[in-house]
């Protein structure tokens, strides 16, 4: 399989080959998956499209099931298709690890828009998938706080809060309340204390991120220095810039300036 791979992909294989036959390959490489001195998401998508074509060739499944890669930017999207005709949709997230955290720099797409190719936003996606397995480890029962993510996505449907603040707030909450309390009768009473604690926010206009100027921060959960000395991050500064905006077009209107 390494032969084939390196024949058909024109690069050497990471694991078998030597050393001195990467260096000699070096800017074949940089050519392939940078852009000037930056790693580009787009030639590192398109690479391991192709090489995971290839490598499922070499596998045993391919004589029993099909699998098409979709065409995608900054991930890679597999398509399976079992004897049954049952399909399984995957999709690959690349990132590169923020020294030796759990923070890493991500292929996936912002929120904002278009995001060149060259730019890999932060994420905080493997130190939030830490903290719920630490959460399950001592509540001793897994994904118990998924059921609250649905019932407060649910309540809150069309009121334009974003899944990542809902899970804000959950995690603060599942931080400041006793993990015992969260199962059985107090369902309801920590889905009230959700709404409130959200409610709050509003009315302040002030979310605390999670990981950044947290004190609260387990920690197992390995963070880059400037993450837990910076002041703590508001998710809902939009919220005052809001206001502010609003002020300024109100003085616009009342007074001329």
């Amino acid at each position: 399989p390494a032969v084939r791979e390196e024949q058909e992909m024109r690069m050497r294989c990471f694991l078998h080959a030597s050393a001195e036959e990467l260096r000699n390959q070096q800017s074949n490489l940089l050519h392939s998956l940078c852009t000037d001195s930056y790693l580009d998401v787009e030639k590192t998508t398109q690479w391991f499209q192709k090489l995971i074509g290839n490598a499922w060739k070499c596998t045993h499944l391919s004589a029993v099931c099909s699998m098409n890669v979709t065409q995608s930017k900054r991930s890679c999207r597999l398509q399976v298709t079992d004897v049954y005709k049952k399909i399984f949709l995957v999709e690959m997230l690349f990132g590169v690890q923020q020294d030796d955290t759990d923070i890493f720099l991500s292929s996936q797409e912002t929120e904002v828009g278009t995001t060149p190719s060259t730019t890999w936003p932060q994420s905080c996606a493997v130190a939030e998938a830490k903290f719920f397995l630490l959460v399950a480890a001592r509540a001793e029962e897994r994904n118990f706080y998924i059921r609250y993510m649905q019932v407060c996505a649910y309540i809150l449907v069309g009121l334009n809060f974003s899944d990542y603040e809902l899970k804000t707030v959950l995690m603060h909450l599942l931080t400041a309340i006793p993990l015992e309390s969260w199962h059985g009768s107090y369902f309801l009473e920590r889905i009230d204390d959700l709404l409130r604690y959200l409610r709050c926010c509003v009315e302040e206009k002030h979310l605390g991120h999670f990981f950044i100027g947290n004190e609260d921060v387990p920690a197992e959960i390995i963070l880059p220095q400037d993450f837990r000395e910076s002041e703590p991050l508001n998710l809902f500064q939009h919220l005052e810039d809001l206001e502010e905006l609003q002020d300024r077009l109100m003085s616009l209107l009342i007074y001329g300036k």
